[in-house]
């Protein structure tokens, strides 16, 4: 396949709605076509039924027990598109800033397909017999449900086939090197009785008001973990807590019936090198004192639905290292959400978050990318690799 200009595959890229909830596999078997040429080994990680797939492309030497080389990881999927976009959201259109500056609009420009584009075209273009260390790229499914991708990849790809260690993901940071962000704990409480006519209630047993005895007592324990300072806490100055979120509550059917079930789903922000087990009791001993309170006993379940664990990299990681270099970042950069290098990081590779957008315009109608930026983000990529695979 022809190669195209950065620009050109970033416009095939966000032609393709890979919005989570559809399947990856068109957008993933068009890179695997742009990618495939003699010399380029390209690994497919289908998730359990089949609709979604990650990709492993490896191009160079083999890894090596030192397991030298680069990285690159970028997830294929976007969020949905939603309304209030200027342009269409999956046709990647010219625009200009407030401050003048030239940009690209689109679903996915920032989060993350200018990354993916510019890390696909720098193994397209490379010159296979310059490489003295390998280049990997891990294209992820799902990351935008809860990193499910990375966490299948981490359970599944074989330790005996390790990928190199130095890995950058490319996720819009602004080119500042992020090393430690949050995880994200979700977990649904279900509180159960029994329906009936609102003018018999007797006749009925309510599942919404014990859930309202719960949120109140969840709400004492978002407090107490907002005045506690887990390890690493000074990393993240506006939020040096364990964040708890009561992110939804559904229940009831119609007014004139007793609700027979209620359902709270919440969300936990835990910080590096927390262990999610003490924290899951925590809250399972504040539903069950509300329970007892509402006399709703043996009516409500506490389920972990999705775990996506932090991330810590030591500042003396050569990749944390070499990118500071390049860019001149001396101070510690954290992030509150949370990547795949979460699940990445059990695969034994140092990541670092370093990529070119801003992430407080992801999930946002006119989405955009800096065009400088994104130029920026290639010769940074170009550096890199010439750092670590060919020399």
């Amino acid at each position: 396949m022809t190669i195209l200009s950065d620009d050109q595959l970033l416009a095939r890229l966000i032609d393709f709605d890979s919005t989570s909830v559809h399947s990856n596999l068109p957008i993933a078997e068009f890179l695997c076509e742009y990618l495939d040429r003699p010399g380029v080994q390209i690994g497919r990680n289908p998730s359990a039924d089949g609709t979604k797939v990650n990709l492993v492309v490896r191009l160079g030497p083999a890894t090596s027990a030192a397991r030298q080389g680069l990285t690159l990881s970028a997830h294929m999927d976007v969020v949905p598109a939603g309304e209030g976009w200027n342009s269409d959201p999956f046709t990647l259109t010219e625009g200009t800033l407030t401050d003048g500056g030239e940009c690209w609009f689109g679903r996915g420009t920032a989060d993350m397909k200018g990354f993916l584009a510019l890390a696909v075209n720098a193994a397209a273009r490379l010159d296979l017999d310059s490489l003295k260390a390998p280049l990997a790229l891990v294209l992820t499914f799902d990351e935008e449900l809860g990193c499910l991708g990375a966490a299948h990849l981490a359970a599944t790809w074989p330790k005996e086939d390790p990928l190199p260690k130095n890995t950058v993901i490319g996720e819009p940071t602004s080119f500042q090197a992020v090393r430690l962000h949050k995880g994200h704990l979700k977990i649904r409480i279900e509180v159960t009785g029994t329906s009936a006519h609102s003018g018999y209630p007797h006749l009925g047993v309510q599942a919404i008001e014990p859930a309202g005895a719960i949120i109140s007592a969840l709400a004492t324990l978002r407090r107490q973990l907002e005045s506690e300072r887990p390890p690493h806490h000074h990393h993240f100055p506006d939020t040096p807590f364990v964040a708890l979120n009561v992110a939804r509550v559904r229940g009831g059917d119609a007014i004139n019936i007793i609700p027979d079930l209620c359902v709270i789903d919440l969300g936990m922000r835990l910080l590096p090198e927390m262990n999610s087990a003490p924290l899951i009791a925590r809250v399972e001993e504040a539903v069950e004192t509300a329970v007892l309170a509402a006399g709703a006993e043996g009516r409500c379940t506490v389920e972990v639905i999705n775990e996506a664990p932090p991330m810590l990299l030591s500042d003396s990681a050569p990749i944390y290292q070499a990118i500071c270099a390049m860019t001149g970042q001396q101070d510690t950069v954290s992030a509150s959400y949370g990547t795949d290098g979460a699940w990445l990081q059990y695969l034994g590779l140092d990541c670092v978050i370093f990529g070119p957008g801003t992430i407080e315009v992801a999930h946002k109608p006119n989405e955009f990318l800096p065009k400088d930026e994104f130029l920026q983000g290639g010769r940074y990529l170009e550096q890199l690799i010439h750092n670590f695979c060919r020399t």
